[in-house]
């Protein structure tokens, strides 16, 4: 027997949200503060299960650097336009006025101050928005869409609820366990909407050499480069390779080119070719040059003893590869493994307001959508800038309609 569906009615302001991620969530706030009613579903049984994990490795929020070099970071001018209206000053400001007090960490990143942990992050959160008025429903999975319903499974039914307007935050396809399970892209496909495959981003590098002896072990304050594009940062060898921010930050880059290649680690930015070969000369016993006068950490020195005897011998060679330690790597980690995804709904498919050029009123927000950007802060912070700028837009259609 087919089972039922219940068409709910509703009043002819409200808006739909489906998602409670963090995307979702800055959505429903910037709508409830401009009092429109918003109903958020979400799959799981609490919300932002993938914002609570991101804060298992430190959670920073946004990260603090002037505006024109936050934009860098992301690959589309168009999330950079959403990101400066919405920028990360405002959402300091945002944790400011839900009370939460934030620091600025060594490496720029913005943290909660110690008394928060992401579990109460997003507690006051929420209850900010049930203050506004904001209904979330759990247990609620998405199934379809037209013009005007939104089809939902919810313990054993489907129901069909009226919108005026859907706002689609379904997140990316990775960490399928915290519900971003991607299936919405098959949805969206039939619906003839253009997306671009879901690949991982943010993602370590699996290396042709395994370097199992270092396994655990970091490369602090090293460059990796990859034509041209250089990043500072810090490195930890794993069983299957590479990861790490500079790691990930290459991510984008190297994607554009066919699997095997090679990426490049500058074990001593801060010094020239010339000025390590001059180090070396000084002495007939290269390690101790490398551990007194070059500084370079045990880790760096066990890398370098991989090379086969006659090349660490040789020291202009070993100059040479001080500056530029090729790795070989052969691919990326498996999709659900990795922080983010890139690709989604492109924005070719959607107007300047995110709203799907096929399904006027029907919008899409957050990790869905074809952008990419480096760990850090700048993820969460594209996701709270579209959930912005959507509700802003949305407010104003809606409040404009009303004067009518």
């Amino acid at each position: 027997m087919p089972k039922s569906v219940l068409l709910q009615g509703m009043n002819e302001k409200q808006v739909i949200i489906i998602g409670a991620g963090p995307a979702g969530l800055m959505a429903a706030q910037t709508l409830a503060e401009k009092g429109i009613k918003v109903h958020v579903y979400d799959q799981n049984k609490a919300a932002a299960r993938k914002f609570l994990v991101a804060g298992n490795g430190g959670f920073n929020l946004t990260h603090n650097e002037t505006i024109d070099s936050f934009l860098e970071k992301y690959d589309a001018v168009e999330i950079q336009e959403i990101v400066r209206n919405y920028d990360n000053k405002k959402v300091i400001q945002w944790l400011s006025d839900l009370g939460i007090s934030t620091y600025v960490g060594s490496s720029g990143k913005i943290f909660p101050t110690k008394n928060f942990k992401p579990i109460q992050v997003l507690k006051v959160w929420l209850e900010h928005l049930q203050n506004l008025g904001v209904t979330i429903h759990f247990d609620h999975t998405f199934v379809n869409f037209d013009d005007s319903l939104v089809t939902l499974n919810t313990t054993g039914e489907t129901i069909a609820l009226k919108y005026s307007k859907l706002i689609l935050a379904l997140g990316g396809g990775s960490w399928k366990k915290t519900g971003s399970d991607a299936k919405w892209v098959e949805i969206l496909t039939k619906k003839k909407i253009e997306i671009s495959a879901l690949q991982a981003a943010n993602s370590g590098y699996n290396s042709d050499v395994k370097f199992h002896h270092l396994q655990g072990q970091y490369l602090k304050n090293i460059q990796v480069s990859f034509l041209g594009n250089c990043k500072i940062g810090e490195v930890v060898f794993t069983k299957y390779g590479i990861e790490g921010s500079p790691v990930y930050f290459m991510n984008r880059f190297t994607r554009k080119f066919d699997f095997p290649l090679t990426i490049d680690i500058d074990l001593k930015p801060n010094l020239s070719e010339i000025e390590i070969l001059e180090q070396l000369k000084s002495s007939e016993k290269i390690s101790p040059i490398l551990k007194k006068n070059l500084k370079l950490s045990t880790t760096a020195i066990n890398l370098l003893k991989t090379l086969d005897k006659e090349t660490y011998t040789n020291i202009a060679v070993l100059a040479k590869l001080i500056k530029s330690f090729p790795i070989k790597v052969l691919s990326f980690r498996p999709i659900d493994e990795v922080i983010s995804t890139a690709g989604g709904i492109s924005f070719s498919a959607l107007t300047r307001n995110l709203e799907l050029e096929n399904f006027p009123n029907v919008y899409c927000i957050g990790e869905m959508i074809d952008w990419e950007a480096p760990t850090g802060g700048y993820l969460l912070q594209a996701c709270f800038s579209t959930g912005f700028w959507v509700g802003d837009q949305i407010a104003c259609s809606l409040g404009s309609e009303n004067h009518h």
